[in-house]
């Protein structure tokens, strides 16, 4: 089992909350090869609870308790981190990358933590900490 803290991204949390998603399993197994508590940040909570809330009666309030029960920490206040944010917007706005990767990469800077639990294979484009690659868990 990989150490604690990997980063988390939307689509696992989502897939992992709701149960007849293609993917369900492949969230499980992911997660439970890393140890809690993982690390997002509040805009990756936002995205899974607007897509949660059109397929998974309780979603939003499944994800929140995950939280309350330890399984993600929340590894970003985002209005501390403005500058570096924007920059990441601006840097990949050819992909383009989403509020939550961007700050999910600041995440990967913060904490030195390449390994992200994610289905997105834009983070195999995305780098943190200037060139550094992502270590995709799956």
């Amino acid at each position: 089992m990989n150490r604690a803290g990997a980063l988390l991204d939307t689509g696992p949390l989502v897939a992992l909350l709701h149960r007849t998603d293609i993917n369900h399993e492949r969230a499980k197994a992911m997660m439970a090869a890393c140890e809690a508590p993982f690390r997002t940040c509040e805009t990756v909570l936002a995205e899974a609870s607007h897509l949660l809330s059109k397929v998974a009666p309780g979603g939003p309030a499944d994800l929140l308790a995950l939280g309350r029960r330890g399984t993600y920490t929340i590894g970003l206040r985002l209005d501390e981190h403005w500058l570096p944010v924007e920059r990441t917007l601006t840097k990949y706005s050819d992909v383009p990358a989403s509020l939550a990767d961007a700050c999910l990469i600041r995440c990967a800077e913060l904490y030195e933590e390449p390994r992200i639990v994610t289905f997105d294979r834009d983070f195999r484009v995305y780098r943190w900490g200037r060139k550094r690659p992502f270590e995709i868990l799956d």
